[in-house]
């Protein structure tokens, strides 16, 4: 082969390289659907109905899963027992594989994908002799023994405890938490990995949320997910389709393993995004602030950042991060995040817990109870929810409704109350302030009476809500009382009279 041979084949095989790293930036959405929900701790029948009855005709994307491994049960079945795997067979207390399997089918079939919490970094914690998994699998943790993948000693690293976080030999390869540390460069761990991998995309899985991957060199996971296939075109994949990978990255800034990393493998958890939205409508920043949301408040650049107002981990441990426990200012910060064409979205579904630890509801069996509604739809029996909100759902629609524009039209009051256009499909206005917005501004829209959709929607050719009238030059008086129950206003064109 001449030189010249060469550098063309060398040039083929990093282009080749760069379109399968990218291709796993691609979630593989429906149509204009864009944002996915995580319904966590639900059982796979469930989730099917909910994708069939409720999260399709609304316009959700997918759905992320918990994760779907054989755990070891642990007394008082804490929601963290999930994230403590002894086997990849696909029996949890979601459900089996065959419930899976159907749950995967009837979800895509409406144009719902469904991506999976995946636990590539470790097995289970310690704990004393023998312990059995969910699906009957036996397991002796603390001598990192699981016969039913099989991992013997030599496929974890040695144990250490992570003391130092600035130390990437001991965020890499100690224990998190006691859980014993896959060894990734291992070849055996790796076949193991992409046969589990590989076995859900069969399923009809359109990708992974990848549990701890900062605990993992990036190097090793490039290996692992390059060996993965393609998805399975039976369930309306197109053809050399890449999952989609979503990596968890614990990254509050000036990091000794950082966001960076990780970004040209897949998408990336931006944390800040969380915690400063956070800050923002809890009113310790002014709103007036989030007119550059986005890379200039060093988050990642928007095609490659999953962004989320909480999430499992994080609504548990307090700080800025808000939650369905602080509903009004959830709702608004839900309502930016949806409404601001900044990353890849997830909502939170959660259940109501009092504690960090925890267990979903769960009858005397400990058997997970199915969620059930009230005559509104939303969850009653220790179900949360939050995507059956009717400020979340609506704003789902409007987020869908107003993809590919861009935000134009910006005002504030130089304090917490802002506003803004998305192209002309959708207009949108909070008021964090401890009076009342009361303004004539530019909506974009053309003219009409429009819903807002946060304090009702279009029903039947009526509105449930408040309405407001647009003129010809695309001006309407907006108001949003300091006493209202959202601190939100928003419009579509899909919700015009």
């Amino acid at each position: 082969m001449t030189k010249n041979n060469i550098l063309v084949h060398l040039a083929f095989v990093l282009l080749l390289l760069s379109g399968i790293i990218e291709a796993q930036h691609e979630p593989h959405w429906w149509g204009n659907r864009n944002t996915i929900v995580h319904l966590f701790e639900w059982k796979w029948a469930d989730i099917a109905r909910e994708c069939e009855e409720f999260l399709a005709p609304r316009g959700f994307a997918g759905v992320q899963v918990s994760p779907v491994a054989e755990n070891v049960v642990i007394s008082g079945r804490p929601w963290w027992e999930r994230y403590q795997p002894i086997s990849y067979k696909l029996v949890t207390r979601s459900g089996n594989e065959a419930e899976f399997a159907d749950m995967v089918r009837r979800c895509n079939a409406v144009g719902v994908r469904i991506y999976v919490d995946v636990l590539l970094n470790h097995m289970s914690g310690s704990h004393e002799g023998t312990v059995q998994g969910t699906a009957g699998s036996v397991a002796n943790p603390n001598t990192k023994d699981f016969p039913a993948v099989p991992y013997g000693e030599i496929d974890f690293h040695p144990s250490c405890d992570i003391y130092d976080w600035n130390d990437r030999f001991q965020i890499q390869n100690c224990e998190l938490v006691s859980l014993k540390d896959l060894d990734q460069s291992s070849e055996w761990v790796r076949e193991r990995l992409v046969e589990f991998l590989d076995h859900l995309i069969q399923l009809g899985v359109a990708g992974f949320r990848v549990d701890a991957a900062k605990h993992m060199p990036a190097d090793d996971l490039k290996i692992i997910y390059d060996r993965v296939r393609d998805l399975n075109i039976a369930h309306g994949f197109p053809h050399n389709a890449r999952p989609f990978i979503y990596q968890e990255v614990i990254d509050h800034g000036h990091e000794t393993v950082d966001k960076y990393e990780y970004s040209p493998l897949g998408a990336v958890t931006e944390f800040r995004f969380s915690e400063e939205i956070g800050g923002a409508f809890r009113g310790y920043n002014q709103l007036k602030w989030l007119r550059n949301w986005g890379p200039e408040w060093s988050f990642l650049p928007s095609e490659h950042a999953f962004v989320f107002v909480d999430n499992h981990d994080n609504q548990r441990d307090g700080g800025n991060v808000l939650t369905y426990k602080n509903a009004k200012q959830y709702k608004m910060a839900t309502a930016f995040a949806l409404a601001y064409p900044y990353g890849i979205t997830r909502v939170m579904s959660s259940f109501d817990f009092q504690d960090r630890d925890q267990a979903p509801p769960a009858d005397e069996n400990e058997q997970i109870l199915s969620p059930q509604f009230d005559a509104d739809g939303a969850c009653v029996n220790g179900w949360v929810c939050e995507h059956r909100w009717r400020q979340v759902y609506n704003m789902v629609g409007f987020k869908n409704t107003v993809r590919g524009t861009e935000v134009s039209n910006w005002w504030d009051n130089d304090d917490n109350q802002i506003a803004f256009c998305r192209g002309n499909r959708g207009f949108i206005a909070f008021n964090g302030n401890g009076w009342d917005l009361k303004e004539r501004l530019k909506t974009c829209l053309p003219a009409g009476v429009y819903c807002d959709v946060i304090s009702g929607a279009l029903v039947n050719g009526k509105c449930t809500s408040k309405t407001v009238v647009v003129d010809d030059w695309g001006y309407a008086d907006i108001v949003l009382r300091a006493d209202e129950f959202d601190g939100v206003l928003a419009l579509h064109v899909n919700a015009k009279l």
